[in-house]
């Protein structure tokens, strides 16, 4: 049985709303990783905005691809190291 768009989209809100809220920057204040660490999180937080604008257009698809594109950044930026993170049901750690 496939998924509801809907239900699918806005459950990747949530979890990337989540994980922009837990993703803590793990790299020491002024080093070039932690430019990287604010640059994912940039990213991330980015692409939640764009699509929060396009659930407001009732565009689910482009919705649903910026939430998972946002929630990659993070996700590569936990697997990289440059996060600490500790929830392994929204990073893969």
């Amino acid at each position: 049985m496939s998924a509801d768009l809907y239900e699918k989209t806005m459950r990747y809100e949530r979890l990337l709303a989540a994980a922009l809220e837990k993703a803590v920057p793990s790299s020491i204040e002024g080093s070039h990783m932690r430019a990287v660490s604010n640059d994912f999180k940039t990213m991330a937080d980015s692409y939640h905005k764009d699509g929060l604008f396009f659930l407001e257009q009732k565009d689910y698809v482009n919705a649903l691809a910026s939430f998972s594109y946002g929630h990659a950044w993070l996700d590569a930026g936990a697997k990289l190291g440059v996060f600490d993170v500790d929830d392994d049901l929204l990073f893969t750690i």
